[in-house]
């Protein structure tokens, strides 16, 4: 239990979206808003959410280490994130009534942590100026 309260504290904002994309993903119900008329809204949103998030870890890890385990990060950016995608789409499928897991919305996750892995790869050529 230490272990992870000791990554919490080291990577705060990553901790955070992560547990939003949890209560967000199992959430019963959300308002109607707007947005709902935009083609593909909800692939969007996975988009967002889980490349947003895969960017802040890169984020966070390259601010706190002076040299790149580039084996830490893929497990925990790239492998975890597309993990986490597929775990709660299995959720939304199997332990909700309101809500269903779709195929599209993994890609869609899927997609996301790839876009948040070149934008990781981009931070940390170009911003922390490591190989």
């Amino acid at each position: 239990m230490s272990e992870v309260l000791q990554k919490v504290r080291k990577y705060p904002l990553s901790s955070l979206c992560i547990i939003l994309i949890l209560v967000l993903s199992l959430t019963p119900l959300f308002p109607e808003t707007p947005l709902d008329n935009v083609q593909f809204i909800d692939k969007w949103t996975h988009l967002a959410m889980y490349g947003g998030t895969c960017t802040v870890i890169w984020w966070e890890y390259l601010r706190t280490h002076v040299s790149t385990d580039a084996g830490k990060l893929f497990r925990f950016a790239v492998i975890g994130m597309t993990l986490l995608g597929g775990l709660m789409e299995l959720m939304q499928a199997y332990c909700t009534t309101t809500r269903s897991g779709e195929w599209l919305d993994f890609c869609a996750d899927t997609v996301g942590v790839l876009m948040g892995t070149a934008v990781g790869l981009l931070m940390n050529r170009c911003y922390f100026h490591r190989e």
